[in-house]
């Protein structure tokens, strides 16, 4: 059975990677979206952000090695089943997919961030504006 996992709002995500250093956030969009629309910056906090593709571009086919590569980046880092990963994309649909996918695979603390890095579009059809990673002011950098 896998392990639910929960959506956590932008900020509330910013406050417990302050809090907790072993704590990681993983951007699974594409490498496109990483170098021209920007990725979370959390040098502030003493850490960075790990990126690791859910779906290859652009094909859009899910990789199938995520699970794996993710488990060798966090093992060669010292992190365990137990820590506290947060997984963001977008909007918040690859993450979800991606975080409940390592749930199944044991790790006991998966959160989706709510609203993602763009969040919705809004009136004018355009992202980052009313939620997410960036409308609400974190930091981040272009790729």
């Amino acid at each position: 059975m896998a392990l639910s996992v929960d959506d956590v709002p932008v900020q509330e995500t910013w406050a417990r990677l302050e809090q907790d250093k072993k704590a990681v956030l993983i951007d699974v969009r594409t490498k496109a979206e990483w170098t021209f629309v920007g990725v979370p910056d959390l040098a502030s906090v003493g850490r960075q952000v790990v990126t690791l593709e859910w779906q290859t571009f652009p094909d859009g086919r899910v990789d199938p090695a995520f699970p794996t590569r993710l488990r060798g980046l966090l093992e060669e880092a010292g992190l365990g089943k137990d820590t506290e990963l947060f997984f963001i994309c977008r909007t918040g649909g690859r993450s979800r997919m991606a975080a409940e996918v390592m749930a199944a695979e044991g790790y006991s603390r998966c959160h989706n961030v709510s609203d993602g890095f763009e969040g919705p579009l809004d009136a004018n059809r355009q992202r980052g504006k009313i939620a997410g990673w960036k409308a609400a002011g974190l930091p981040w950098a272009q790729g």
